[in-house]
C-alpha cells in the first residue's frame, strides 16, 4: 500500500497564510507559532455554509462521507477557463457509480505559485456537469484549482457551490499531486480541521494505491 499525499504544503505568503511566532525554546523552552488561516486557504473542503446552501457546517460533514472509492477523470488537455463539460470526462463519465468520489486531474497545482494564474484562470466545473454530478449521485469532488467555479464571477461561483453543496456533494478544493495517480479508480479522503460552525476548513487530502496492483 502507498499513501499519496494531494496536500499542499501551508507555506508563509500564500493567500490567506500567515504565521507567527508565539513561543521559542530560547525564552519559553518550546516553539511554538500562532496560525492565522483563512477557512478556505491551500487544500480545503468547502461545507453548504459556505454559500448558503443548507445549515451544514464542517465540523457536522461526517467523517465516513470524506473517504471512499473514486474515479480519477484526466481533464489535463482543457484550454484555460474552458468550462469542463461531462464529454470531457470520457470515459470516467461511464465509470462514476453512486456514492462514488470524481477527482478532476488537470494539472492545475502546477500553478500555484503563480497566484493569479492559479486563481483567475482555471477551467471551472460547467452548470451542465455540476446537474450531472448530483443527477448521478456523486458523493465528493476533487479539484486541483482553489474553486470549482470562477471566483470572479459571484453570479456563476454562487451557482455552482450551490447546485453542488445543496445536493450534498461534497467539495475538496486545492488538491495536487493527482497526476501521480496511474489508475482511473483510486481510496480518497480528505480529512478537514474540525471547526465549530466552519463554512470550510483546510483538509488533508490522500489517495491510497495498492502497489501490488
Amino acid at each position: 500500500m502507498k499513501v499519496l499525499d494531494c496536500t499542499l504544503t501551508l507555506r508563509e505568503g500564500m493567500r490567506g497564510v500567515a504565521f507567527e511566532t508565539a513561543m521559542t525554546v530560547e525564552k519559553e523552552g518550546w516553539n511554538a507559532r500562532t496560525l492565522h488561516l483563512y477557512s478556505h486557504c491551500g487544500t480545503h473542503m468547502d461545507s453548504p455554509l459556505h454559500f448558503a446552501a443548507g445549515d451544514q457546517t464542517i465540523d457536522q460533514i461526517p467523517l465516513g462521507d470524506c473517504i471512499g472509492s473514486a474515479v480519477v477523470a484526466d481533464v489535463r488537455d482543457i484550454p484555460d477557463q474552458q468550462p469542463i463539460r461531462v464529454s470531457d470526462l470520457g470515459k470516467a463519465s461511464e465509470q462514476v457509480q453512486p456514492g462514488d468520489a470524481l477527482l478532476f486531474k488537470s494539472g492545475w497545482s502546477d500553478h500555484v505559485d503563480q497566484p493569479d494564474h492559479y486563481r483567475d484562470r482555471f477551467p471551472p466545473i460547467s452548470e451542465e456537469l455540476a446537474l450531472w454530478l448530483v443527477d448521478r449521485k456523486v458523493r465528493l469532488i476533487g479539484v486541483e484549482p482553489p474553486s470549482v467555479a470562477d471566483v470572479n464571477n459571484l453570479e456563476a461561483v454562487t451557482r455552482i457551490h450551490k447546485i453542488l453543496l445543496g445536493a450534498g456533494v461534497i467539495i475538496v478544493e486545492g488538491l495536487c499531486r493527482l497526476d501521480e495517480i496511474p489508475s482511473e479508480r483510486c481510496l480518497f479522503g480528505a480529512m478537514p480541521i474540525k471547526v465549530a460552525e466552519g463554512d470550510g476548513a483546510p483538509c488533508r487530502a490522500f489517495v491510497i494505491l495498492d502497489e501490488s496492483s
